[in-house]
């Protein structure tokens, strides 16, 4: 990465850029050196605004996890048929990845070496958990097909949602909007029942 001089800089900009290096160069091989030159400002400066790299860490998984919880809040996925609700959660979680890229690929390849990455990895099963329990009540109305195995559908559900990060890149073809809409029917054609 080369260096970004930089005459201005606010905490959303320093943690884009915190977030950059650590998916180019990994958690563990970034050094607050490392972030004051990708950031064209000194550690000093880093310092004002977080107390630690792991602070910067934890602020870029809690923005992808508070966009994913937070689609469990929405009208779409709180009322109707479960089956309506799991493809709308399924159709969210795709476009919050979709727009938080950066920090949602960031969130996957936590690996559990810090306290920040053991939570964010908690959290993802406690999501992983809850869509689950949407699939299970699909099930038992009957909008799924009888011989699907739920924690088997749950991890290809998000196994495909997932790899959306290795190689979507904004502006080269297919739009967000069509890339979601390519997830929900390629996942609820082998799911459903009719």
């Amino acid at each position: 990465m080369t260096m970004a001089k930089r005459d201005t800089y606010t905490p959303d900009s320093l943690l884009a850029v915190a977030v950059e290096v650590f998916i180019e160069r990994g958690y563990d091989g970034t050094s607050m050196e490392h972030l004051s030159r990708a950031a064209g400002i000194s550690k000093s400066s880093i310092y004002h605004h977080v107390r630690s790299k792991e602070e910067l860490l934890r602020r870029a998984i809690s923005r992808a996890l508070d966009g994913l919880f937070g689609v469990l809040e929405e009208p779409g996925a709180t009322g109707g048929r479960a089956i309506e609700r799991l493809e709308y959660v399924t159709r969210r979680v795709a476009e919050v990845l979709l727009d938080e890229l950066p920090y949602v690929t960031l969130l996957l390849r936590v690996r559990g070496n810090t306290d920040t990455e053991r939570w964010a990895m908690e959290r993802r099963r406690e999501f992983d958990h809850r869509v689950a329990e949407l699939l299970m009540e699909a099930a038992a109305d009957g909008d799924l097909r009888p011989d699907v195995d739920i924690p088997l559908a749950t991890r290809l559900l998000f196994g495909m949602i997932n790899s959306i990060v290795e190689w979507y890149r904004p502006g080269r073809g297919t739009s967000r909007d069509e890339v979601a809409e390519a997830v929900v029917r390629t996942a609820f054609a082998g799911l459903r029942t009719s």
